[in-house]
């Protein structure tokens, strides 16, 4: 019974490990590039707020995935693992876009990700 009863743990601890990979992937994304999105009023506050200042994974001198996101031109190399993560809901890892903020990011991508 003990070896039934730490299976059954196990199994329930990796499930809430990976919660928030199922519940990412459980909601759906609608697209809505009705508006243009900028870089400096739109993208450039979500990448600072929420992936390259402390709590965020891609700050200075980061390795993780696409490198440090503090720049124009680091964001511009990354746009396509950018935009894929977020639509997933893979990146942020910390914390969950809406989908205003999702689509100030993939409409701004698709528009061709300008430094404006």
């Amino acid at each position: 019974m003990n070896k039934r009863r730490t299976a059954t743990v196990l199994f329930c601890l990796a499930l809430y490990a990976c919660s928030k990979s199922i519940s990412s992937t459980s909601t759906t994304f609608t697209e809505d590039c009705s508006t243009e999105k900028t870089y400096t009023t739109n993208v450039e506050p979500l990448i600072n707020t929420y992936c390259a200042t402390n709590s965020g994974c891609h700050g200075t001198g980061s390795h993780e995935g696409p490198g440090a996101l503090t720049s124009y031109a680091a964001v511009y190399s990354a746009r396509g693992t950018i935009r894929s993560e977020v639509i997933s809901g893979g990146m942020p890892e910390n914390t969950t876009l809406t989908n205003t903020q999702k689509n100030a990011i993939v409409c701004w991508i698709d528009a061709g990700a300008s430094n404006n």
